[in-house]
């Protein structure tokens, strides 16, 4: 278990989140994603094992666990980019089961966000047309007034066009979270997207996803391996093996680095 790094830009403010999250969300049509019993297996391998699990809107969830423990599989099927060999996956009433591919593709541009860890920036694009590129894809035009909104919330207005190769890594991944946000996604994945940054920028990053969830209502999930990150959390998830073992409500690093080491 490596040290936990110290990020030097604090956590904002936040209300008491101690209630554990109330697993009746999809119930209650609070669901933005929903997973039903739902296994991977690649060959003999298991990666998701019987998982079942509920994001509800507004909420920002971390998922954490060992390498191969199936936190990147779950990010995969929970947002639509692999399908499950059983089980179900909802996204909203949506079962993304029954959707062909090519109906999966304009869900995912048009109801989902990505943060990646390696940016996605389009080289030859400026930031505001990657920023719009889904968009575009989708044959649709920006509403000036949230684009102009997004790009200011992560800073990005005075880089419009510059390339991705005029920007540091942090300034690429506030670029990479203005692009996820612009569609104004159901839910937004991030997929370890602060692994490459200093403690400073990657504290930025993640105060811009935490924003999303507190300002806009916006729902995160974000695969990570830092006990910092995860502490910008509503809840934590832990994976073992394939499995959901254990959450954890308002965590904290301590709590966070405590709690995995026992895994």
């Amino acid at each position: 278990m490596r040290a936990v790094n110290a990020v030097t830009a604090g956590r904002p403010d936040r209300p008491d989140r101690s209630v554990r999250p109330d697993r009746s969300a999809a119930d209650s049509g609070d669901a933005a994603v929903t997973l039903e019993r739902v296994t991977k297996n690649y060959g003999r391998v298991t990666a998701l094992d019987n998982v079942s699990w509920t994001f509800r809107r507004g909420s920002f969830t971390a998922i954490m666990g060992a390498s191969g423990s199936g936190k990147s599989t779950f990010l995969h099927l929970a947002s639509g980019l692999d399908r499950p060999s059983s089980g179900t996956i909802r996204l909203g009433d949506t079962n993304l089961g029954k959707l062909k591919e090519s109906a999966l593709t304009v869900l995912r541009r048009e109801r989902v966000g990505f943060v990646f860890q390696g940016y996605n920036l389009v080289p030859s694009m400026d930031v505001e047309r990657n920023i719009t590129l889904p968009l575009f894809l989708g044959g649709r035009k920006a509403d000036q007034r949230w684009l102009t909104e997004v790009v200011h919330r992560v800073g990005m207005a005075e880089r419009l066009d510059h390339k991705p190769s005029q920007l540091s890594g942090g300034q690429q991944q506030r670029a990479a979270v203005a692009r996820a946000l612009v569609t104004r996604p159901e839910i937004v994945f991030a997929d370890e997207p602060t692994a490459a940054l200093d403690p400073r920028t990657a504290g930025h990053v993640l105060r811009l996803l935490r924003e999303a969830v507190d300002a806009t209502g916006q729902t995160v999930v974000l695969v990570t391996h830092d006990p910092v990150a995860a502490a910008w959390a509503d809840t934590v998830v832990f994976l073992s093996e394939g499995r959901i073992v254990d959450e954890l409500a308002a965590p904290t690093a301590a709590t966070v680095l405590t709690r995995w080491e026992t895994l």
